[in-house]
């Protein structure tokens, strides 16, 4: 009896203690932020720096619109980068869109470490900045992929934008930690990015772009997000992962449904 005893205990101090691990250092697993960005901006984009709120400096990349488009706000996934942004916002950008790539803190060279509540507060830094550009927030297009749905939808629920799209986009993200680790209990997820839980109550058009394929963020996400928005506008793309946001046929997709949006004012 005593053996057994003392095996429970090992075995309770032992979850405890894995526990705490996972608690304390799972940032560095859910935001893998890669240190490098490109040391110039490509052509026609402009490096430019915003301050947040809690007084960090960034960097991202910026081109004006062309007369009579949108500027779209993109926010990259975990794993990304300025690099990646710019493959992802091609097509919006052969389209004379205008383009704030954003960069979160701790990525690219920029102070500060990642986390939900930090990555809102680039956002809204994001946001300023372009309205001290001139650009209203009604003829800003917030754009999201993977873990950019978080801060993207944040964004919209705050402001009047144009129109939200998520791309891979997910509920929130203690539903994706479950469905690789199902294991992990959802209490233990620090960052939440509840997106289910906000998208009813965004005044703006909604666009949600999933592949049919992706085992990342399961394409069970999307219906999630559906549910939480049934007037949204939905696109299921067979045969495509999680790299859907840097394919050619999604990015199509994308600019000819910010192309039908109300052309903007002013």
């Amino acid at each position: 009896m005593k053996i057994a005893i003392n095996l429970l205990l090992f075995l309770l101090v032992f979850a405890l203690a894995a526990a705490a691990i996972l608690y304390t250092q799972q940032r560095g697993l859910l935001f893998p932020a890669p240190g490098q960005y490109p040391a110039e901006p490509p052509p026609g984009f402009a490096l430019v720096h915003m301050r947040t709120g809690d007084g960090l400096r960034l960097s991202a990349f910026y081109r004006r619109a062309a007369p009579g488009r949108k500027t779209i706000l993109f926010f990259h996934g975990n794993g990304d980068n300025l690099t990646g942004a710019i493959q992802a916002t091609r097509g919006p950008a052969a389209s004379g869109h205008g383009l704030l790539l954003a960069e979160y803190r701790g990525y690219g060279g920029n102070p500060g470490s990642p986390g939900e509540e930090g990555f809102y507060r680039d956002g809204e830094a994001a946001m300023r900045w372009l309205a001290e550009a001139g650009v209203a927030p009604r003829d800003i297009v917030v754009v999201g992929n993977s873990i950019g749905s978080g801060p993207a939808t944040e964004m919209a629920l705050r402001h009047r934008v144009a129109a939200l799209i998520l791309v891979s986009g997910f509920s929130d993200l203690a539903a994706v930690v479950q469905s690789q680790l199902p294991v992990i209990p959802r209490w233990l997820v620090r960052d939440r990015f509840d997106n289910a839980a906000k998208l009813g109550q965004v005044k703006a058009p909604i666009f949600l772009l999933h592949g049919d394929t992706d085992t990342l963020v399961k394409p069970n996400n999307l219906d999630r997000l559906k549910a939480a928005r049934p007037d949204a506008t939905v696109a299921l793309v067979a045969g495509v992962g999680h790299e859907l946001a840097y394919t050619a046929p999604a990015q199509a997709i994308v600019t000819q449904w910010i192309g039908d949006l109300s052309e903007p004012s002013g």
